[in-house]
This record gives structure tokens, C-alpha cells and sequence, in this order.
């Protein structure tokens, strides 16, 4: 990533050759790729290894239980308790941090703030080891990866604009946060495979926006090596909320419960 701000985020650069440009376009763009992907795999191992320390198949060991899977202390502690709650907000609380004040902190802050926040999605998405089958988690992702690949690549390449569908897809996210928060409390079967279904829709036509977006955002941050690091880093941070809401709403709807 230094490299490439040296090598292409100098001020009056825009102005060079248009081939060169679309050289920093392409390398700007992977290095999103790349934090999106390296905050996948984090949340990925985070949520093995969480899961790995929280079950056992060793009743003599076992001291509380969720569903099927028998619960070490550890796991007692982490879900049995009122712990249980800041697992499941504190990403949200993490990406309203980002969102407000990733332009005001340093790149390396901003940095060290993403991968801590993916660290943390995976110790919230933990639970998903205790409601699922490995198999069919594994499943569910590869079919994820495909679909995302398949839809950020559109979002790439079209010259259709997109961006009329922005405010639509951002009110049905405020939606899916208020409709998951009221099935907390109601339980319902019925309403949880609508908030997947409505999900899974949504967030394939962010993965293409978000995509879009974050190409035409180039051209305005080329100029100034700090702010397209950082920028880099919030266009990954979109892109790995838009690939783990589909992972999640795909599991909810063709997911095998363990």
C-alpha cells in the first residue's frame, strides 16, 4: 500500500495520462479489495477460534449449554451471561466510529480501527458456529464469494449510473436494523425469513452500488495519499458489510441449523 501511494498518489496526478491513471484506478481498487478480504478472513478465524474455546464435546467439561452444543466456561461466560449483548452491538457501535471519525484519525489509527472492528464482528458472529452446521456455513460462504464476485464486478464495469438507487437501498438497511431489532423480542420465524430474504436483495444491489461509489470516489481523492488510504479503507469496510450481511442472509434462508 505505501508503494502504491508513492507511486500514484502524488498532488497532479489526475492530470497525467489517461492509461496511467487507469493503472492507479486498478491498484487503488485492489488494495480495497484486499482490506475487504483480509477483514473476511480475521472475522473468519476469529469466529473458529471463539467457537473452538466455547464448546466441548466433554460433558465433564461442560458447565451451561446453547441449542445442541455444550458450553465450556469460557462459552458459559461469553453467551450465557450479559455479555452476550455487547457481542452483538458492538459492530454496530464500531462502524459508527469509522463512519464519524475515520478522517479526523491517522492512517494507521484507521487501519489498526478496521481490523479491530473485524476482529470483533468475529467474536459476534461466533454464534453462527452454535446454530449451523460447519458444512453448511462453508456452503453458504463459497456461494457468497461467487455472488459478491459476480455483482462488484457489474457494479465495476457498468456505465449505467447507479447511484438513484443509493437512498432506497440505505432506507431499507434502516428497515432490516429495525425489523431485526423488533424479532429480538417476537421471535418470529415468519419475520426472520422475511429480514433475510429483503436482506439478501438489499445487499446484493449495495455490493453493486457501494462498488461504483467507491470507483468514482478515486477521482476525488487521488490527489492526497493520506485521505485515499483512508478512503481505501472505508470503500473495504462497505464492501465486507455488504459480503457479511449477504452471507448472513443466504444462511438464514437456505442455511442447514445444526
Amino acid at each position: 500500500m505505501a508503494q502504491f501511494d508513492q507511486q500514484y498518489a502524488r498532488p497532479g496526478y489526475a492530470a497525467g495520462p489517461a492509461a496511467t491513471f487507469d493503472t492507479a484506478l486498478r491498484a487503488y481498487m485492489l488494495s480495497v479489495y484486499n482490506y475487504m478480504a483480509g477483514g473476511v478472513a480475521l472475522t473468519g478465524l476469529v469466529a473458529y477460534t471463539i467457537n473452538q474455546l466455547s464448546v466441548t464435546t466433554d460433558s465433564s467439561q461442560a458447565v451451561g449449554r446453547m441449542g445442541n452444543k455444550l458450553l465450556t466456561p469460557f462459552g458459559q461466560m461469553l453467551y450465557g451471561t450479559p455479555l452476550m449483548w455487547v457481542l452483538v452491538f458492538a459492530p454496530l457501535a464500531f462502524v459508527f466510529f469509522l463512519s464519524f471519525r475515520v478522517y479526523k484519525m491517522s492512517v494507521g489509527a484507521t487501519q489498526l480501527s478496521f481490523w479491530l472492528f473485524a476482529a470483533v464482528m468475529g467474536a459476534s458472529m461466533s454464534t453462527i458456529l452454535l446454530r449451523y452446521t460447519g458444512q453448511s456455513v462453508a456452503q453458504v460462504f463459497f456461494i457468497t464469494a461467487a455472488a459478491f464476485g459476480a455483482l462488484s464486478t457489474w457494479g465495476y464495469v457498468t456505465k449505467r449510473d447507479i447511484s438513484g438507487f443509493g437512498s432506497f437501498l440505505i432506507m431499507g438497511v434502516v428497515g432490516l436494523i429495525l425489523a431485526g431489532l423488533v424479532n429480538i423480542f417476537m421471535q418470529s420465524s415468519a419475520l426472520q425469513f422475511a429480514i433475510s430474504a429483503l436482506g439478501l436483495l438489499i445487499f446484493s444491489g449495495l455490493t453493486a452500488y457501494d462498488t461504483q461509489q467507491i470507483k468514482d470516489n478515486f477521482y476525488a481523492v487521488a490527489h492526497d495519499s493520506g485521505v485515499m488510504t483512508k478512503s481505501a479503507i472505508m470503500g473495504a469496510l462497505n464492501l465486507y458489510l455488504d459480503f457479511i450481511n449477504m452471507f448472513q442472509s443466504l444462511l438464514g434462508l437456505i442455511g442447514n441449523r445444526d
